[in-house]
């Protein structure tokens, strides 16, 4: 499981149980530098995807098998970039960001990008996270209460990892490319109806690309933040439920090779 940005592993503290209760082993690996509070290092700022997606893979190296990677918002788009090395079985992205050449969809996906361009060089510095932003499209769904309970364990995010997102166009060295036929394994893409980070009708671009081997699925009345906005547990279990049928579907082809063999 692979968290978001201004996050870490706390953010799948109760989304992880479902999936450890079915049977699987769940991983939860901290991002460079999200172990440090919110007085992280500077070179944080200069971190890029492509130095996230590389600690990832030295970690699935050290696993017995190319695990199923579950990616939400940022964690998304790292997890497509691994499955594009062959490093996954399948993919369960959360509202993932978009790799290199996805369009914006929305016209508040265009703003925010633009509203970036007037904090000056913010792809050589930490971007610390700002309330007003996260409660008004993160955790939007979430109690009052509940929701400052959540900010107060955000941290800084990489300026650069997140110019590399919104500003893919101008990133000349298009850290966030992700060929989509190199991507070979199933792929679930889930939105919230209301996300406006990235809205459905970007996702759902994000689905188009893998053609056959992707399943998309709107979830009326969430938002952004779905491993912990109410409702969550419906969503691990679509999540569960889906790979489940995925092992089905291998038993069924395994039967048949057998049935064909004899």
């Amino acid at each position: 499981m692979i968290h978001g940005a201004f996050c870490g592993p706390w953010a799948f503290d109760a989304f992880r149980k479902p999936f450890a209760a079915a049977g699987y082993k769940v991983h939860t690996p901290t991002l460079r530098f999200h172990d440090e509070g919110a007085h992280a290092s500077r070179a944080l700022g200069k971190t890029s995807l492509t130095d996230y997606a590389h600690d990832l893979a030295a970690f699935i190296a050290t696993l017995d098998a190319p695990p199923i990677l579950l990616g939400h918002s940022l964690g998304g788009l790292l997890a497509q970039m691994l499955a594009a090395k062959g490093l996954a079985r399948a993919l369960v992205l959360l509202a993932p960001c978009p790799p290199w050449g996805i369009m914006p969809s929305t016209m508040f996906e265009i703003a925010s990008a633009q509203t970036m361009l007037l904090a000056g060089d913010f792809w050589n510095q930490p971007l610390k996270p700002d309330y007003w932003i996260a409660a008004a499209n993160s955790l939007d769904r979430l109690p009052p209460a509940e929701r400052l309970k959540v900010f107060a364990r955000f941290v800084p995010e990489s300026g650069l990892a997140t110019f590399e997102i919104l500003h893919w166009a101008f990133d000349a060295r298009r850290a966030s490319l992700v060929h989509a036929h190199d991507v070979a394994c199933p792929v679930l893409c889930l939105v919230g109806e209301h996300d406006r980070i990235n809205p459905p009708s970007t996702v759902r671009r994000i689905a188009e690309r893998y053609r056959g081997r992707a399943t998309y699925d709107e979830l009326a009345g969430h938002s952004h933040w779905l491993p912990g906005e109410p409702g969550w547990e419906k969503i691990a279990a679509r999540c569960t439920g889906w790979l489940d049928s995925l092992e089905d579907e291998g038993a069924g082809r395994s039967a048949a090779k057998k049935k064909a063999r004899s």
